[in-house]
């Protein structure tokens, strides 16, 4: 029983060379190369959203309708690539469909040039151009500046849109050649972009990391003379002069005094923390001004997160920022379970556990 299932040649019927492609069709394939993922599923990934990007052109390139067919049918095979540097495989494939190349030459060279973009892809956007941008207007949107958002994707989209049409034109204009022009310092660049990125989520720990232990621990208490003054008249004032040989080690919280046990002015302090003497000021009209100490005792409290800034200041966000790196490097955590796992300890810790300052 005959097969009906379409076999792709390895030739395509039709070997002369077609013309080269006009700019306004390369600009329709660079448009559309935004529905990439539009169709993205787990047998062939995006190969249908390139098919439909890449059409435009091999429309053009293949007047015979057995090569369309043909060209279409390997086209939409798998395919996987970064989404925005997906046009430097269009433009060398396009070159290679015009210049009438074998079917299984064409196969392998796509195959060898979306391989490599996926590692370039990141490490330029996930890993320089959005931690930068988002960390410069994040800060802008924290200080009330509106615009931020809007500024963000402004940069984004004008970068990836400028890189989409840019690669289209250059990467089929130098056919095959651009794929060691790219692979000749792919290694360099990538490493590059690495250490710009991991420097700049440096850079966004300390400046925008905030978390902090809210524990205070009991340390004792401490004394002191809190000043006080009251408007009495001149023979109340003389009820003050006998107040004196206080000891703020040892006498009770509460007790008040005007002297020493020599006789001296005591000072005490304001409720600005400036010092004030003790005595007595006659104010005339039979009134005077009466300024006293009294004895305070607060408690001391040791300040957990006041400690570890003056040791290892954001030493707490740079630790949350290890645990994910830990947890993504050693465990294959996705994003998603960090920001789970961020959410749950922000929960605890500003709640019941109270480590850190509350938001309510």
């Amino acid at each position: 029983m005959a097969s009906n299932e379409y076999v792709i040649p390895e030739h395509y019927e039709d070997l002369t060379p077609a013309p080269q492609l006009d700019q306004k069709t390369l600009n329709k394939m660079a448009w559309r190369s935004c529905f990439l993922q539009a169709s993205f599923n787990y047998e062939r990934m995006q190969a249908a959203g390139w098919l439909y990007s890449i059409i435009p052109g091999l429309e053009k390139i293949h007047t015979n309708k057995n090569d369309l067919a043909a060209s279409m049918s390997h086209n939409l095979e798998f395919f996987n690539t970064h989404p925005f540097l997906v046009t430097f495989v269009m433009g060398i494939v396009l070159s290679l469909e015009q210049n009438k190349v074998d079917i299984p030459t064409i196969r392998a060279v796509r195959v060898a040039a979306m391989g490599p973009l996926g590692g370039i892809g990141d490490a330029l956007f996930w890993l320089t151009l959005v931690p930068i941008t988002a960390g410069i207007t994040s800060n802008m949107a924290i200080n009330g500046n509106a615009a931020a958002p809007i500024i963000f994707l402004v940069i984004f989209n004008v970068v990836q849109f400028a890189l989409r049409f840019w690669l289209m034109n250059w990467s089929y204009k130098l056919g095959t050649s651009a794929i060691d022009a790219l692979t000749a310092n792919m290694q360099a660049f990538t490493r590059a972009a690495s250490i710009m990125g991991v420097f700049v989520v440096g850079c966004l720990v300390v400046t925008m990391g905030g978390t902090q232990i809210n524990l205070q621990i009991p340390n004792g208490t401490t004394r002191g003379l809190s000043a006080t003054t009251v408007i009495v008249s001149e023979k109340e004032a003389e009820n003050f002069t006998g107040m004196e040989g206080i000891d703020t080690e040892t006498a009770e919280a509460g007790t008040i005094a005007m002297t020493d046990e020599d006789g001296n002015a005591l000072t005490a302090s304001d409720a600005d923390g400036n010092a004030v003497e003790c005595g007595v000021t006659d104010l005339g009209n039979g009134m005077a001004s009466v300024t006293y100490g009294t004895v305070t005792e607060d408690p001391v409290n040791f300040s957990v997160a006041d400690t570890l800034n003056t040791i290892v200041p954001k030493l707490v966000p740079l630790m949350l920022t290890l645990l994910l790196y830990y947890m993504f490097a050693k465990h294959s955590w996705t994003p998603t379970k960090g920001i789970l796992l961020l959410f749950v300890l922000g929960i605890l810790g500003a709640g019941p556990l109270g480590l850190w300052p509350s938001i309510w």
